[in-house]
């Protein structure tokens, strides 16, 4: 649900919103706790990427102190954080190489004045028209080729100069490793892989681990290979941290075809604006707040300026600092700005024990930042638009070719697949009883087709009836003249043509108005849950009353006419349903959408969090859900409960924010909220999980863990507990995920969230229908139930005595 309790919306402006009755005070502290979380993880990972762009060490921290206090100031993005960034370390790598490192930061402040340019042109939503394939197949191919240059750090060598060299020279890195450094190195991997699961250790074990947790990875996978590197008193590189000398680092003008430097300042004006912006728009998502994209790109133009001045890395706004600033609880911007200060502070003061670092501690840190930069949940996103090619083609190119190119190429690929796909329209011809014809067109019609359009039409008989049915894709203006033409000749020799597109059945085809003989006006096309935003049968008006009886209005004209008599057959019989939905109150969890049900079938509950108040919380119980739970259960004897949560839940992140313990008189809705208690204490030990994909974030795991939490929590209503162990109830947890409309059912005994998979079968006509399983067949607590697999075959809810349950899905 979207319970805006930690923050108001943000305006495109300066002002800075923290939680309602959050006093200066407060967001002071939230804003230092955060500030220091981040800095802990900038400093291993900004040294981290100067050492993999071959850089001074010095740049990476100036450019960490640079973005986080200048974008902090001047950026649209409050929550953002910035500094070096991945992306651009194969970009800054060849520039170094190729220009030197004075050039790279006169490269890198021209990128900045034309980022504060196109930034004043207000252009920034432009950069996000880029195909998210080719986005993340350049970042993909970026950090396969960081990961594959620091595996020879981390073996004792050093990195070739380019990815392909790095590649030819692997097998005889690998033959004859540096010991040292590989152990160093494989400390650091096995700290930031294992660092998250601390808290998943049972016992015990597991609450000093979640505490221990709390400290960045990056910086304990550094920290203790660095230790271990001492105390062993190992020989191998460390780090070299000259003095900052002014002098030294000023930006020197490049010298070389201009062209090249102009292809140069280009390349990193749209990585960094790219993923700048990209990263803006996530953190805004994970915040909840609206930024503004033309300011934070004029405000990283500026950060990048300053830093190419001062003998910093190309700057751009960074995923990973980003969300460790919102789930370390950063408040205003002031956070990012702190950070930077701390960063600063370091470079001046703690360049004794950073010259302990070892180096193939920091590669191996890098090393695991490229290889997390392979995200295959974008892989699964783009195969599932069809576009992996170009993001396999942009991989490939960025690794064997360099980003300008790799990016060139799948953007290439990107336009020759949308004209392939113009040219792979289908038309089959069809014969039916009495020799009626059916003409059926999928994809768009466009001048590439006209020739199998043609010879399709052509072997037609004359005289035929003949119906062209299209599937309502484009249709240019060649097309369309071919079917003109075809059409007239087919009349005039007798036959009768109907031309109609089939979604919307019996509407006009032709611009001429032709439409099937005797046919009456297509039916209302508005869906009952059409929102309200953009419908065109309701008046778009500022008074949220109107709007309200607006679309009464609506349905009492489309929608009652359809319904009227399945509600009439309810009010003589009464209510009948078989199923408690228990749910958040959330507006954007429409049950009757999701579940594809309608009148009669669910019993609903709403609140916020889909709670379920245990009777043993002091202070926190309610009597509201537990009474709608008893006359479901003893009165309308349902058969199946079902608690369903949803992503993006505002209850669960005030949970986390702990809007609850806040000092003070507390409110209905903090005293509310100490119902989900239960569900903090049982992500600390035991988190659920996804069995397909893993959470997003901590608020994710939150909302499905309390789930779980919740149907526990059921079982403490003693008619729930007794229906139960008679098998004649189940209990059944349910995931939405709003973003991908995708529905996770949990498996109890496994303990995790499995797909609600897509089903396709035909109807009596022949038509394919997709339909989803019934809600009621995921597995359940009840012991001794059919498995959910044989459930899912049989398409039944199986009940007591073997009855068939109604099916909730079409």
């Amino acid at each position: 649900m979207t319970l805006d309790i930690s923050s108001a919306p943000i305006a495109s402006d300066t002002t800075d919103h923290a939680p309602p009755g959050a006093g200066p005070r407060i967001r002071w502290a939230q804003d230092l706790s955060a500030s220091l979380v981040v800095f802990l993880i900038a400093v291993p990972f900004s040294l981290g990427i100067a050492l993999a762009t071959g850089a001074p060490l010095t740049a990476g921290l100036a450019a960490a102190a640079v973005g986080g206090i200048v974008v902090g100031l001047f950026g649209g993005t409050p929550l953002q954080v910035s500094g070096p960034s991945a992306a651009l370390t194969v970009i800054t790598a060849g520039l170094i190489a190729q220009y030197g490192w004075r050039a790279t930061c006169a490269i890198t402040v021209a990128a900045g004045l034309l980022q504060l340019l196109l930034g004043a042109r207000r252009v920034a939503r432009t950069a996000l028209a880029v195909s998210p394939a080719i986005v993340h197949g350049m970042l993909a191919g970026v950090g396969i080729t960081i990961a594959i240059a620091q595996l020879h750090v981390v073996l004792g060598g050093s990195p070739q100069s380019s990815a392909i060299a790095d590649i030819l020279a692997l097998p005889g890195q690998l033959a004859g490793p540096h010991p040292p450094a590989l152990l160093a190195g494989a400390v650091t991997v096995a700290v930031l892989v294992g660092w998250p699961r601390l808290g998943r250790l049972p016992g015990r074990a597991g609450e000093f681990g979640a505490r221990l947790a709390r400290v960045p990875g990056p910086l304990a996978g550094v920290a203790l290979a660095t230790a271990l590197v001492f105390a062993l008193d190992l020989r191998l590189a460390h780090i070299e941290l000259p003095a900052w000398r002014p002098q030294a680092l000023l930006p020197a003008l490049p010298h070389g075809p201009v062209l090249g430097l102009l292809a140069a300042v280009l390349t990193v004006t749209a990585v960094a604006s790219v993923e700048s912006l990209l990263s803006a728009v996530a953190t805004d998502r994970m915040s909840r707040r609206t930024g503004d994209l033309d300011r934070e790109l004029r405000g990283q133009g500026l950060a990048n300026l300053v830093s190419g001045l001062v003998g910093g890395l190309p700057v751009a706004g960074g995923a990973v600092r980003s969300t460790a600033n919102v789930r370390a609880g950063g408040q205003t911007r002031w956070a990012s700005v702190l950070h930077g200060v701390w960063v600063l502070a370091a470079a001046l003061a703690l360049t004794g024990g950073l010259r302990r670092i070892p180096l193939a501690a920091l590669a191996a840190l890098v090393l695991v930042v490229g290889l997390q930069m392979v995200s295959f949940a974008h892989i699964r996103k783009v195969h599932r638009h069809r576009e992996f090619p170009v993001y396999l083609i942009t991989v490939l190119g960025v690794v064997a070719a360099g980003v300008l190119w790799g990016v060139a190429i799948g953007a290439g690929t990107a336009v020759l697949l949308a004209l392939y796909r113009l040219t792979r329209a289908h038309v089959d011809v069809e014969t039916g009883p009495g020799g009626a014809v059916t003409v059926r067109t999928h994809g768009p019609l466009t001048f590439t087709t006209v020739p199998r359009l043609g010879r399709a039409l052509a072997g037609i008989p004359a005289g035929a009836e003949v119906t062209v049915v299209h599937d309502g894709s484009f249709l240019d203006h060649a097309a369309y003249e071919t079917l003109h033409t075809w059409r007239a000749g087919h009349q005039e020799a007798g036959g009768l043509v109907s031309m109609v597109t089939r979604r919307q059945d019996d509407e006009v085809l032709d611009p001429d108005g032709t439409v099937r003989a005797g046919s009456s006006p297509g039916p209302h096309r508005c869906r009952a849950w059409t929102p309200w935003v953009g419908h065109h049968c309701i008046e778009q008006q500022e008074d949220p009353h109107g709007r309200l009886l607006d679309g009464v209005r609506v349905f009492q004209l489309h929608t009652a006419p359809l319904v009227r008599p399945e509600l009439a057959r309810l009010a003589r019989e009464g209510q009948t349903p078989s199923q408690l939905f228990l749910t958040c109150a959330d507006s954007r969890m429409v049950t009757s959408m999701i579940t594809n049900s309608g009148p009669g079938d669910l019993f609903t509950v709403r609140n916020v969090g889909n709670l379920v108040p245990a009777p043993h919380e002091p202070g926190a119980a309610d009597d509201s859900v537990a009474a709608a739970v008893q006359y479901a259960v003893e009165v309308l004897e349902v058969r199946s409960i079902t608690v369903c949560g949803h992503s993006g839940c505002g209850a669960m992140q005030a949970l986390l924010d702990g809007v609850h313990e806040r000092p003070g008189p507390p409110t209905p809705l903090t005293r509310w909220l100490r119902n989900g208690r239960g569900s903090l204490d049982r992500l600390r030990r035991v988190p659920a999980e996804f069995a397909a994909r893993p959470a997003v974030d901590v608020v994710e795991q939150l909302c499905i863990t309390n789930v779980v939490q919740q149907l526990d929590q059921l079982l403490a209503n003693p008619a729930v507990e007794r229906r139960v162990e008679e098998g004649t109830l189940r209990l059944v947890g349910m995931y939405f995920d709003l973003a991908t409309a995708q529905a996770y059912v949990l498996d109890r005994a496994a303990g995790t969230f499995s797909p609600v998979e897509a089903r396709t079968g035909k109807d009596a006509n022949g038509i394919e229908h997709h339909t989803e399983a019934p809600i009621g067949t995921g597995p359940d607590v009840r012991p001794n139930t059919a498995s959910a697999e044989r459930v899912r075959e049989d398409d039944r809810v199986p009940v007591e005595g073997g009855e068939e349950g109604p099916r909730l899905a079409a």
